[in-house]
């Protein structure tokens, strides 16, 4: 890893890990943090690029992300972990999921996506046009913008099929109202084996703005599929 990334360490128990989405940083789970904590060594962990991780020199990918958190892991000598991860960290648990099986011991998929065609048209052409905008420019702050939209422009790309190499406890988690189609959501759920589907009222910030429900029901997933 060519940086180090940034996080906070809270709590005792097996580690927890916490990936944040587009745009935010570690604070975004602030009531995750408190609840799990009790139980859980709880890493809120800041992608590069995000918060006060720097950017570093490597690509700015969903994928390079996943190869940074196996970093983060190895640093921090935790051979296996449950991850939870939120819109775009959904989506680095997925792939790193997909890549080490080995080192999740429970995956949980908050508003994640497998492709850009996840999200709600409404919700994604202004992210498109925003990303050919700050494009055309040439400011260091367009650049950066443009770095973090196109994230959700040009990625993730998971095939479904790939969904059924998954072995380890999953729930899918999302909002009623999620920028992420529900047919989507649920076609993840689907293709994941035994995985489980949550839907709660909300948008997509249910973990932030919905704290109680979406704690419940992390919480009884966690105690249900105890390994």
């Amino acid at each position: 890893m060519d940086i180090e990334l940034f996080y906070t360490k809270t709590g005792s128990g097996p580690p927890l890990l916490l990936l944040h989405g587009n745009g935010e940083d570690g604070t975004y789970f602030v009531h995750q943090v408190e609840e799990f904590s009790r139980d859980f060594t709880v890493y809120a962990i800041d992608t590069r690029g995000h918060g006060q991780s720097p950017r570093g020199g490597a690509p700015f990918t969903i994928s390079q992300f996943a190869d940074d958190l196996l970093a983060f892991m190895d640093w921090q000598g935790l051979p296996r972990a449950d991850i939870l991860g939120f819109s775009d960290g959904g989506n680095i648990a997925l792939i790193f999921a997909l890549r080490h099986p080995d080192r999740v011991r429970r995956l949980i998929l908050n508003g994640a996506n497998l492709d850009p065609k996840g999200v709600k048209p409404l919700v994604q052409l202004p992210i498109v046009l925003g990303y050919h905008f700050a494009s055309l420019s040439k400011s260091p702050k367009a650049k950066a913008r443009a770095e973090l939209l196109g994230l959700m422009v040009n990625e993730p790309h998971i095939d479904p099929a790939e969904l059924g190499k998954l072995s380890m406890p999953v729930l899918v988690i999302a909002g009623t109202r999620d920028m992420i189609r529900e047919n989507h959501t649920r076609l993840i759920a689907n293709r994941i084996p035994n995985a489980r589907l949550v839907l709660i009222p909300g948008d997509h910030f249910i973990a932030n703005k919905a704290p109680a429900a979406f704690d419940r029901a992390v919480r009884q997933f966690l105690e249900e599929e105890s390994t």
